[in-house]
């Protein structure tokens, strides 16, 4: 190698050598400088917080004072209210002892005023009882005995001004009142009948009443329109039909056939077109009766024979014609009795069920179709209502009406007027005596008079006779509430006393 490119190599080395030296050397300058800075920031940083907990230490002790301040003068104020608050207590509990002082003075000034008014009081009674020659009691009872005679001539006297207004306008409302207080009296109803029984002479009839293949009772049913019931029954037949008239020509021409012998299809027409002419005429008659009888004037023909066919007719049990005459009779003689016109109240009465006998032939109750039939045939306004009133469908337009709407259920509820099933009267009378029997101290019941009385059997040791009137009064009270019956029912209670003894 040459000795120039040695030296150049050596250059090169030695160059490289401190350039690595001062390289190495610059980064620990570095180093070592940033140490420092970091060193200085440190420190400011710490400088800087520590200034920073200073200035908030004075702040908190400066708001501590202030706090500090602000509660010592509170609790000062409050201090200074509670004192002068106890001060003021204290002078109201003295007055309040004073007071109280006062009142023990003044309560024993009372008890002291007290014995004395009681010793005084004690002395003027006894005083007067001499005077008076009577005891405490005794003045009592002199005192309670004037009180109720005054009280008794206070009534009297009121009773007498009552009276004295009451006949004032006695001539004004006593038709009203009557006619309103006449009205409430109740019916009680049973079923309607609908059949009529037929007696045959013997069981063998009923075939020939057949006839060969039923032609014979086919024959018969259709020409009056009822129907026959052929059954078991020994010796009897039933003719059941809605329509009375027809069911009591159906009833008479099954008699007259019987009675004949001779029952055929020709044979039965022939005897029911006799027996449908003889109701006819018979209807006439019963209509023209029942005018004359009740002395009504002027009545159309048509209405006497619905009159008439109001006798094959019954409601609740009750013939309507009987029941219509009944209560034509009874309008009659209240109308007289209240200076009513005596004419109209009869007619109302008597046509009141009109309607009945068409309720099988045209559609609407009983009271809408006499309605009609009484205006188709120029019956008076006040006849009209009655019928139309009787039932309370309409208001009441005269006296008259109110009249006939009484006597109806006077009539009804007459006694024996209105036929009752058996089981419904036993049933009555069975709850009349259970009824009266569950009220404590009675002993035994008996329904009597046909279920028109109940007679009440009381124990005298727990019933005394102010009792009885009382136990009474309930028991009539408690049959209104509970129990349906036509009129009225008396109820009695019995209280019997006995002394026993014996003879030895």
């Amino acid at each position: 190698m040459p000795d120039w490119l040695a030296v150049v190599a050596a250059l090169l080395g030695g160059g490289v050598a401190a350039g690595v030296a001062f390289y190495v050397l610059g980064r620990r300058v570095e180093r070592r400088a940033g140490l420092t800075a970091a060193g200085t920031a440190a420190r400011e940083r710490e400088r800087l917080l520590e200034e920073a907990r200073q200035r908030m230490v004075l702040a908190a002790k400066e708001e501590l004072m202030k706090s500090r301040e602000a509660w010592d003068e509170e609790v000062g104020r409050r201090r200074r209210d509670i004192e002068r608050r106890e001060d003021q207590l204290d002078q109201k509990l003295a007055g309040l002892e004073g007071q109280g002082q006062e009142i023990g003075r003044r309560d024993q000034a009372c008890r002291e005023r007290e014995r004395a008014v009681a010793a005084k009081e004690a002395e003027a009674r006894a005083r007067l009882e001499q005077v008076a020659g009577l005891t405490a009691p005794e003045a009592k009872q002199e005192l309670l005995r004037g009180l109720e005679d005054e009280a008794r001539g206070e009534a009297a006297a009121l009773a007498r001004d009552l009276k004295e207004q009451a006949k004032k306008n006695a001539d004004r409302e006593a038709k009203k009142i009557l006619a309103i207080a006449i009205q409430r009296i109740a019916a009680e109803h049973t079923a309607e009948s609908t059949v009529s029984a037929v007696a045959l002479p013997s069981d063998e009839m009923k075939g020939r009443i057949i006839g060969r293949e039923g032609r014979n009772i086919r024959a018969f049913e259709a020409a009056t329109g009822v129907d026959v019931i052929i059954d078991d029954t020994p010796d009897t037949v039933v003719v059941s039909c809605f329509d009375p008239v027809r069911r009591e020509v159906g009833r008479l021409a099954l008699e007259r056939l019987i009675a004949d012998g001779r029952i055929h299809p020709g044979r039965i027409e022939e005897i029911i077109g006799k027996c449908q002419a003889e109701i006819a005429a018979g209807i006439v008659e019963a209509g023209e009766q029942a005018v004359y009888e009740t002395g009504i004037k002027g009545m159309h023909p048509e209405l006497v024979k619905l009159v008439g066919r109001m006798r094959y007719r019954t409601s609740y049990g009750q013939n309507i014609l009987d029941h219509s005459k009944e209560v034509a009779w009874l309008a009659g003689i209240m109308a007289a009795e209240l200076k009513l016109d005596v004419q109209l109240a009869k007619r109302g009465a008597l046509l009141h069920d009109i309607g009945k006998v068409l309720t099988h032939e045209h559609d609407g109750t009983h009271v809408q179709l006499g309605v009609e039939v009484a205006t188709k045939y120029g019956e008076h306004p006040v006849v009209i209502n009655c019928i139309a009133a009787h039932h309370d469908d309409v208001e009441h337009e005269s006296p008259v009406s109110v009249i006939v709407q009484a006597a109806d259920a006077v009539s009804g509820a007459r006694p024996g007027a209105r036929r009752e099933a058996f089981e419904t009267y036993v049933k009555r009378l069975t709850q009349l005596e259970q009824l009266a029997g569950e009220f404590a101290g009675v002993e035994k019941v008996f329904a009597i008079q046909a279920g028109r009385e109940v007679r009440v059997v009381v124990t005298p040791t727990a019933v005394d006779d102010g009792t009885a009137g009382e136990l009474s009064d309930k028991i009539a009270r408690r049959i209104e509430r509970e129990l349906q019956y036509p009129g009225q029912i008396k109820v009695v209670v019995i209280r019997e006393t006995r002394s026993v003894d014996f003879a030895r």
